[in-house]
């Protein structure tokens, strides 16, 4: 497993707004949501939680791969591709009920493993 280099973990705390999520349907037609309720659970794995998936879901159990996406206060810009693990149980799903608004119904725990990181255009991973 990859993972995330230093300067896209400083860049991460420093991201602003939401972020945007992005998977394809088996016919490769793409889907993105935003998302806020995210965290990095280790250093090559960033957990978005599923509070209203429809599509997303559908994807990711199809076996998409994804795109998160997002940009810091300075307007800097970060890709990061890999797969998507569910998890509806486990050690990733409890830490993501650990810090998931608890008004938010976090029915699941998406998880992306890093496999290339772009700063803009520029792959860094």
């Amino acid at each position: 497993m990859a993972t995330l280099p230093e300067s896209v973990l400083q860049a991460w705390e420093q991201r602003s707004g939401p972020g945007v999520l992005a998977t394809t349907d088996r016919d490769g037609v793409p889907n993105a949501i935003y998302f806020t309720c995210v965290r990095i659970f280790d250093e090559g794995t960033i957990v978005v939680a599923n509070n209203y998936f429809d599509k997303t879901l559908r994807n990711i159990l199809a076996g998409s791969s994804g795109t998160l996406l997002f940009l810091t206060a300075e307007q800097d810009s970060f890709q990061v591709k890999g797969t998507i693990e569910y998890h509806v149980d486990g050690p990733i799903f409890e830490d993501m009920k650990s810090w998931n608004p608890p008004e938010l119904p976090g029915h699941g725990a998406a998880a992306l493993k890093v496999k290339e990181v772009y700063n803009g255009a520029e792959r860094i991973l």
